[in-house]
């Protein structure tokens, strides 16, 4: 069976969208790439309209298997951190009105699964999209590899058996989803320090 899926890299300046098909033997082959753009001098209601449109675009066409979605992290600049939540949001959105499962995926997990190391930098995670795609060339800018890497990597899950979605799946004892990967409970634990962090300061 054919299962068609697409990552998004999400952003409000750049969002990266990737669409593969995957067969089996994690075969994988490659559809479609594109980064959508809004400028920063636009309104942000507009902007992030801009952005939707065009994920609402891609959506409607042929019913995907799912949408590898990189999971938000908090970082020391809040500005693209909101950017990232909210076109999030937007993809969250439009994917439950369609009944289009959704999973997470920090970035160190999608540069493990496509490159066998963690901290794999842009370039090695670009070379990698391009060797697995047979691509003639780069997928640029970095936006676009990184949205066909989590493609990839949720392909991949899904031909290992994995469940379409792993948003809600949780260990009731834990709060912990169940079955996460080391590098999601490391994410996941960091996120929790971060927030008794700010907790302990306000």
């Amino acid at each position: 069976m054919v299962s068609r899926i697409i990552g998004i890299d999400p952003g409000l300046t750049r969002c990266g969208i990737g669409i593969v098909t995957a067969g089996a033997s994690r075969r994988v082959s490659f559809e479609h790439v594109e980064v959508l753009t809004s400028a920063a001098d636009t309104p942000l209601p507009e902007r992030i309209h801009r952005i939707g449109a065009s994920i609402e675009r891609l959506l409607d066409g042929e019913k995907p298997a799912g949408i590898a979605l990189e999971r938000v992290f908090a970082q020391d600049n809040v500005a693209s951190v909101m950017g990232v939540a909210q076109i999030s949001g937007v993809v969250m959105y439009l994917a439950e009105e369609r009944g289009i499962p959704v999973s997470l995926y920090t970035p160190n997990e999608v540069k493990a699964q496509v490159t066998g190391y963690g901290a794999a930098d842009k370039a090695q995670v670009t070379a990698m999209v391009t060797r697995l795609l047979g691509l003639a060339a780069p997928p640029k800018p970095a936006d676009a590899a990184d949205a066909l890497a989590l493609a990839i990597t949720h392909a991949w899950h899904l031909g290992r058996g994995g469940a379409a979605s792993r948003m809600e799946r949780f260990d009731s004892r834990s709060q912990a989803p169940a079955g996460e990967t080391p590098a999601q409970r490391a994410w996941r634990e960091a996120e929790s320090k971060l927030g008794r962090r700010r907790g302990a300061r306000s």
